[in-house]
């Protein structure tokens, strides 16, 4: 599977305008977040205006991959098919380096590991290739 495929079986995003560069950027197995160049706000997922001050002068920034977990749930039952031999997953908020808060998927070994406050890395992105969407594992 190359670095611009995901598993088919996952549920794509729909890309727009607005998230494109964010799913590029995740296609290299890096996470870009938008910065609001007027009250320099960072946050995650992408939108046309700052959800701060709502102006649209938006920059894009990439992030070092890097956070901590604030809470997060253990998804056993209940999981679409393309999920269900996956069970449990972990989907999380995550507080990035830059200050963004975000939700994303956290792939580990074990899920009862997971805690809050434990630190997070991106997936590099020779494994980032399989998710269609930023993900993490534990640092």
């Amino acid at each position: 599977m190359t670095a611009t495929q995901s598993n088919p079986a996952y549920p794509q995003p729909r890309e727009t305008p607005t998230n494109a560069p964010m799913l590029a950027a995740w296609r290299e197995g890096m996470l870009a977040l938008q910065e609001c160049d007027v009250c320099g706000h960072v946050f995650f997922y992408p939108r046309s205006v700052c959800p701060n001050c709502w102006d649209p002068s938006l920059t894009w920034i990439t992030s070092d991959g890097r956070g901590r977990i604030v809470s997060f749930s253990r998804i056993h039952r209940g999981l679409p098919e393309a999920f269900a031999d996956e069970a449990p997953i972990v989907l999380a908020e995550i507080a990035v380096t830059e200050g963004a808060l975000m939700l994303a998927r956290i792939i580990c070994d074990d899920a009862e590991a997971i805690q809050s406050a434990l630190p997070v890395r991106l997936l590099s992105k020779p494994e980032a290739a399989r998710y269609p969407l930023p993900t993490f594992t534990l640092d």
